[in-house]
């Protein structure tokens, strides 16, 4: 048990180490709890369980997202902008504000939270694809056909990633490994493109050189 919590907490500092926020323990046990049980679906146990946590940002986020699904909107509402007002750069945060705020017929404030997004990472697909929606929503096809553009272009540079990671754990005898990467890559580009063919043809000769071993 105690080695469990040891590396439950060694993973939960190294992913937080960059956060701004200080970060003790208690909070990141209490952290660990409430995901837990947000997956599990528990959503009022989740917002509960983080209710005293005012600094970390990510326990804010799901906290939100607990709100937001027990049904108390406007109180998710609020804590996604006191979010948003100390980090902006949190996407999970606007991405579900905007969700919100659609849901409540206000578009032109979701538009202004898509633009926020796309000011601080251009090519966030999440960000793209809502802008394009609410492009489509207001009648814009123009403007949401090249939105939608720009997020198939990101989602193939993502795609190489996941291509560059195939070779690297090919390379290294991970051919199970490179056969995953190589399938997630598929999913992100349009079927009838000349990489997904390429992709699709090298997961085909991986795949055999794995079944003869």
């Amino acid at each position: 048990m105690i080695i469990r919590k040891t590396a439950i907490l060694l993973f939960l500092t190294t992913l937080f180490i960059s956060c701004k926020d200080e970060v003790n323990e208690e909070t990141l046990i209490l952290y660990s709890r409430a995901s837990a049980a947000y997956t599990q679906g528990r959503f009022e146990e989740t917002s509960s369980m983080l209710e005293k946590v005012k600094d970390f940002s990510p326990a804010l986020v799901l906290r939100s997202k607990a709100l937001y699904f027990s049904g108390r909107g406007n109180e998710a509402e609020v804590l996604l902008r006191r979010i948003l007002h100390k980090t902006p750069g949190s996407g999970e945060a606007a991405l579900f504000l905007a969700r919100i705020l659609r849901e409540q017929d206000r578009e032109d404030e979701a538009q202004k939270v898509a633009e926020m997004m796309l000011r601080n990472n251009p090519q966030d697909i999440r960000a793209l694809r809502l802008a394009s929606d609410l492009a489509l929503q207001r009648g814009d096809a123009e403007d949401a056909a090249a939105l939608l553009d720009r997020a198939v272009e990101a989602s193939a540079e993502t795609a190489l990633v996941f291509v560059d990671r195939a070779k690297l754990r090919w390379t290294a005898g991970n051919g199970g490994g490179a056969l995953e990467d190589l399938r997630k890559a598929e999913l992100l580009l349009p079927w009838n493109t000349s990489l997904n063919k390429g992709i699709g043809d090298l997961r085909t000769v991986i795949d055999t050189m794995e079944t003869l071993k």
